[in-house]
């Protein structure tokens, strides 16, 4: 079972905040995220888990952190790399038998995410 592709992933995705991090970074118009955004956005995580969790996120190659080191103090931002971004349709197939199994009217059921306010 330690070589099975899913069991594998899932030790990534089954992660506490992955999901809702991923789906933060994707949302708005703005690619780029900074911690503090994030945190604000997530709400009740803490600065401890979202550090570890974005720290693993980068490790596992669907997160990226990119440094301005132009002004002072730097600037650091998250942004979603493209095999995240293509792990968002993951995220759309998990919506879809979502909204149709388990949440039905919800009203997200046809958004774009990308522009949720939810």
């Amino acid at each position: 079972m330690k070589e099975c592709a899913i069991y594998q992933s899932s030790h990534i995705i089954g992660k506490k905040w992955t999901i809702e991090i991923m789906l933060e970074l994707y949302k708005g118009e703005k690619k780029e995220k900074r911690f503090n955004e994030l945190k604000r956005k997530l709400g009740n995580i803490t600065p401890t888990a979202l550090s570890t969790s974005l720290g693993e996120l980068e490790q596992e190659g669907l997160i990226e952190k990119r440094i301005d080191t132009t002004v002072l103090p730097g600037k650091s931002e998250y942004f979603l790399t493209e095999c995240g971004e293509e792990f968002m349709q993951v995220i759309w197939e998990l919506k879809k038998w979502s909204a149709k199994w388990k949440f039905k009217d919800m009203g997200c059921d046809e958004a774009l995410c990308r522009g949720c306010s939810m």
